[in-house]
């Protein structure tokens, strides 16, 4: 059974970092396209970074362009989000996604919620002095 993990969340200062995990279960997380979003209170969900299954492609919201970056680490089967320089307006739950997409391959990925299929239980991220 696919399963997917997320954790690191928390209540941190404006400026501060986080680094959120999101691990899988019941399959190989390198044959799959990954994408973390994040939904506010009373907002849509917003993707805000993926990563094709080969690592090569990586995307980013404009919003987070600077400050977040994605990997991955197959041998681990975790992808990850480095999150720096957070700001109030960061805070959300954050979700990390899975699909494959024959039509991306290996080197394309997502930022569009719906094109994913597979979804953790969400962390939630508090930016707040």
């Amino acid at each position: 059974q696919l399963q997917l993990v997320e954790s690191g969340g928390g209540l941190v200062q404006p400026g501060g970092s986080l680094r959120l995990s999101c691990a899988a279960s019941g399959f190989r997380l390198d044959y799959y396209a990954i994408g973390w979003f994040r939904q506010a209170p009373g907002k849509e969900r917003e993707g805000v970074s993926c990563i094709s299954s080969s690592g090569g492609t990586i995307n980013l919201a404009s919003s987070v362009k600077g400050r977040f970056t994605i990997s991955r680490d197959n041998a681990n089967n975790t992808v990850y989000l480095q999150m720096n320089s957070l700001k109030p307006e960061d805070t959300a739950v954050y979700y990390c996604a899975a699909t494959i997409n024959r039509s991306w391959g290996s080197t394309l990925c997502s930022t569009y919620y719906p094109q994913y299929d597979s979804w953790g239980q969400g962390t939630q991220v508090t930016v707040s002095s």
